[in-house]
């Protein structure tokens, strides 16, 4: 949980990069390119919903391990990746981070670059301590769950993903004019 949500931190970090060292030539074309991140985001949701619907919990309860030998280096990269690029083409994500940093007026010419770094290092140091705190609260309840529990929790996260998946289509087919 920790490694995929250092995906989502990255992607955070870099949309902060983008926001404050006011790279607004990405940022708007991000914005512009919004539509096709909701599709492929949109489609990509799809899949790792009907994925996360059809998996088999694992036999074994996992237990923590922070040494190397805990998650195989494919597992860890593949749970990294996923995530990082789920974040990406989040138009969600995006246009939250242009909101937030044009309401507060960060990423202005006029910033200098330490205030820029800071903003930055911030943004994916929070994010990071978020998924080091539900991963850490997801490990300590999951004592909790059966098999049976669990392949009810994989159906329906695999049931609300696809809807945010088909969501995203949706506003994708309805703002094809836009």
């Amino acid at each position: 949980g920790f490694v995929s949500g250092m995906g989502a931190a990255t992607a955070d970090g870099m949309y902060g990069c983008i926001a404050g060292l006011g790279l607004s030539a990405i940022a708007d074309l991000m914005v512009a390119q919004s539509r096709w991140l909701m599709l492929i985001g949109g489609l990509f949701l799809c899949y790792l919903g009907v994925t996360t619907f059809r998996q088999k919990p694992a036999v074994e309860k996992s237990t923590v391990n922070l040494s190397p030998q805990g998650l195989s280096p494919q597992g860890a990269f593949k749970s990294y990746v996923s995530v990082l690029f789920l974040t990406l083409t989040n138009p969600l994500t995006i246009f939250s981070f242009l909101g937030i940093f044009s309401g507060l007026g960060l990423g202005q010419a006029e910033q200098n670059t330490q205030e820029a770094i800071s903003l930055v290092l911030g943004v994916f140091l929070g994010s990071a301590l978020w998924w080091l705190t539900l991963s850490t609260g997801v490990h300590y309840i999951s004592r909790w769950f059966d098999m049976g529990k669990l392949v009810w929790l994989n159906r329906g996260s695999g049931v609300v993903i696809s809807a945010f998946g088909a969501i995203a289509l949706w506003r994708f087919w309805h703002l094809r004019g836009i």
